[in-house]
């Protein structure tokens, strides 16, 4: 016959098991839309007309410091690389997972046969937004995002050539990689990934889905 103690034991070792279960698997919970806590300030785009699939558009600068993500707000960093631009960026979004007490999953997609499998990987899992850092992920995306609509993604510091509705883009002309054969771009400058420029297409970009101005890119030259 078990003592107290060990009953005890094992009771809590199961509660255990099942409390890290339970968090491990809290994403597989139902999830309301996520909506923006706060609202775009003036200049973000133009009131007067909505912006068109494909546009590119300069947003003032700070015109997103308002916007923010609600509590539970679900995001997957999917990244590729270990360059200074890349490093910057992952930077940049863990920070602001933090600030946000955002619920922040990585993906890190070091084998380029495995690019797209880390894409969808990060899809599986349910978030509100993926987000891509590293330019080898562009051509990935750009592959499998017509096929999945209902998913937003996030790029920054790069973009696609031909964005669907569902991915958005913050960029700027230091960076400006589009993938799909065209090369690096003459500006390219990896000295333009400055952590407040870095941080600044993150909670753009983040703004802007939230908002439901996507399929745009977001043009932070003004950012320094």
């Amino acid at each position: 016959m078990r003592s107290p103690l060990r009953a005890a034991a094992a009771l809590a070792a199961v509660a255990a098991l099942v409390t890290g279960c339970s968090s491990a698997d809290a994403w597989s919970e139902p999830h309301a839309s996520p909506t923006p806590v706060g609202a775009l300030g003036p200049g973000f785009v133009d009131p007067s007309a909505s912006p068109t699939p494909e546009a590119t558009v300069t947003p003032r600068p700070g015109s997103w410091d308002d916007v923010h993500p609600p509590a539970g707000y679900r995001v997957v960093l999917v990244t590729a690389g270990h360059d200074r631009p890349t490093t910057a960026l992952v930077t940049a979004v863990r920070d602001w997972a933090r600030e946000e007490d955002v619920d922040l999953r990585t993906v890190t997609a070091d084998d380029p046969s495995r690019y797209v499998a880390a894409l969808t990987r990060a899809m599986d899992m349910g978030p509100d937004l993926v987000v891509t850092a590293g330019n080898d992920l562009v051509d990935p995306l750009a592959a499998i995002s017509p096929s999945h609509l209902a998913q937003h993604f996030l790029v920054v510091g790069a973009e696609l050539a031909e964005p669907t509705e569902n991915v958005t883009a913050a960029d700027w002309t230091g960076a400006s990689f589009r993938g799909e054969g065209l090369g690096m771009s003459s500006a390219y400058d990896a000295r333009s990934f400055t952590a407040a420029r870095c941080a600044a297409a993150v909670r753009a970009g983040v703004a802007a889905v939230l908002s439901d101005l996507t399929g745009i890119v977001l043009w932070l030259d003004d950012v320094a």
